[in-house]
């Protein structure tokens, strides 16, 4: 795969006005859900919650494609066509997450690494060959009483290199996700110190191991206030925070920044990327790859009758990729 195609297919997800669906949850973390409105967290209920979501019609116009979990990457529609393909032919990129979820790190009380290297690279060719043209792997930075510590961000900025260079040994466009939570009460500058910090040795790692920018995306947790913190930060203060934060630290050839919405409503993840849109003067696009944000009106309207809420189901989730996707061009009206 040449370093063409990958730039390609980098920029056409962050096409302007378009964004990413987030539909990777583990089958664990689907029954979360799923038990939050009553759902079975059964395959069929699961491959039919997520046929709901890539058939919307007209999901394309905001939607440029879908991060997968690897059980719907080898499904299919009611009608037989497998995901991939059926996405393909509506103008969605089918994409896969690939990491294998956190462990303890050793040695390091209260902090996470991210597994899944071993046999990275098999799984990777099987997945190019089931038609994902890009994957995800997300690293886990916890804010607390001395932590993180210098050993976990760069355990994990070596890991997502390394995940990097292997998805693009097999044509795989790799988005790196080192995500800082939300939990605790830090202040909004102790999350940019650390924020900076990761991305920092992040962008250090991805470099050290060859892999090419041009086809890499980052997937960016925005700089917010720890939830139990006393001192709330506005819309605006949160979009200069984290465009500060992002400059300073991300090479302007890379090819956009996709955020993720984890712990925010969907009001603020919409108003905070539209927000930041409208400081203009930005290197790289900036766009959104959510997943709770953009789904958790649908699946709550779904729930109460499966059959009979399809389709209005379906035109939330159509309404949230408009949002969104105006939010990411700077033009929402909110």
């Amino acid at each position: 795969m040449s370093i063409e195609s990958l730039a390609e297919t980098a920029q056409a997800l962050v096409a302007p006005g378009k964004g990413i669906i987030a539909i990777d949850e583990s089958t664990a973390t689907i029954g979360k859900r799923f038990a939050a409105v009553g759902i079975e967290n059964t395959e069929a209920h699961r491959r039919r919650y997520r046929e709901l979501l890539l058939t919307t019609p007209r999901l394309s116009d905001h939607i440029s494609g879908a991060i997968l979990f690897e059980e719907t990457l080898r499904q299919s529609t009611e009608d037989g066509i497998p995901f991939p393909k059926y996405m393909a032919s509506h103008g969605l990129i089918p994409g896969i997450k690939v990491d294998r979820g956190t462990s303890p790190l050793a040695g390091c009380p209260g902090e996470r690494v991210t597994e899944g290297l071993d046999g990275l690279r098999d799984r990777l060719k099987a997945y190019y060959g089931l038609g994902a043209r890009f994957a995800k792997w997300r690293a886990v930075i916890t804010i607390g009483e001395d932590i993180p510590s210098g050993t976990c961000i760069e355990v994990n900025a070596h890991a997502l290199a390394r995940y990097a260079a292997l998805c693009q040994e097999q044509g795989l466009v790799a988005i790196v996700e080192p995500e800082v939570l939300m939990d605790g009460d830090h202040d909004i500058q102790v999350c940019y110190e650390v924020t900076e910090a990761m991305l920092r040795s992040l962008f250090g790692a991805l470099h050290d191991q060859g892999v090419l920018l041009e086809g890499t995306l980052l997937k960016a947790s925005m700089v917010v206030p720890g939830q139990d913190c006393e001192e709330r930060a506005d819309i605006e203060e949160v979009a200069e925070s984290t465009v500060m934060c992002l400059k300073s630290t991300v090479p302007a050839i890379l090819p956009g920044i996709v955020f993720l919405s984890g712990g925010q409503s969907d009001a603020d993840a919409t108003a905070r990327l539209d927000a930041m849109n409208r400081l203009g003067n930005l290197p790289w696009p900036l766009s959104f790859s959510y997943g709770r944000a953009m789904q958790q009106a649908a699946l709550a309207h779904w729930a109460k009758d499966p059959v009979g809420n399809f389709a209005k189901a379906q035109a939330i989730v159509l309404e949230r990729a408009k949002e969104n996707g105006l939010a990411a061009l700077g033009k929402w009206k909110g």
